[in-house]
């Protein structure tokens, strides 16, 4: 881990659509999340603070992020420790923060506390600006980019190739 300071990170997009429905494209559960690679969010009790939380595969075989939800204040922020199952790196924070705009909604991404030059900040750093873009195809269109669908798809039929320390098995809920 490196001596500097974490790493710091913010996106931040408008988004064409109502504030409810950005709102439950970050939030729901029982579906894929488009936005956020797919992954299906899992909450014990609900999202709400405290409620330990993870990001699977469709399948449910692999759990991709544990955490823990922090803040929930539908439908303006959404807080949640994040950690890649993948990675021995330290816990981060992730906020979506919505704000009412002209135009739609602004939408900041924030990982905040990631270790500098850890996995997990490089994959932040990339993922974070195709998550917003994402949320907002999705919000405006009804469904992600081309190339975001058809990642997607490849991830879908390559799930047997994810680290077997991913196994949702190793993370119970």
């Amino acid at each position: 881990m490196s001596e500097s300071a974490p790493t710091e990170l913010a996106f931040r997009i408008v988004v064409a659509a109502d504030i409810q429905r950005v709102w439950r494209e970050l939030t729901k559960t029982g579906e894929a999340q488009g936005a956020v690679f797919n992954a299906w969010l899992h909450a014990r009790g609900g999202v709400v603070p405290g409620a330990a939380m993870q990001m699977r595969t469709g399948s449910g075989k692999h759990t991709l992020v544990i955490g823990e939800v922090l803040e929930c204040e539908p439908p303006h922020r959404f807080v949640h420790t994040h950690r890649f199952t993948q990675y021995d790196d330290p816990v981060c924070q992730v906020s979506y923060e919505l704000k009412e705009v002209p135009g739609g909604v602004q939408v900041t991404l924030r990982v905040s506390g990631a270790a500098a030059g850890s996995k997990t900040a490089k994959d932040m750093a990339s993922g974070g600006t195709m998550i917003v873009n994402a949320l907002k195809a999705i919000c405006e269109s009804g469904r992600p980019p081309l190339g975001t669908r058809l990642m997607y798809s490849v991830f879908e039929h390559l799930e047997f190739v994810l680290p077997a320390r991913t196994k949702s098995e190793h993370w119970p809920l």
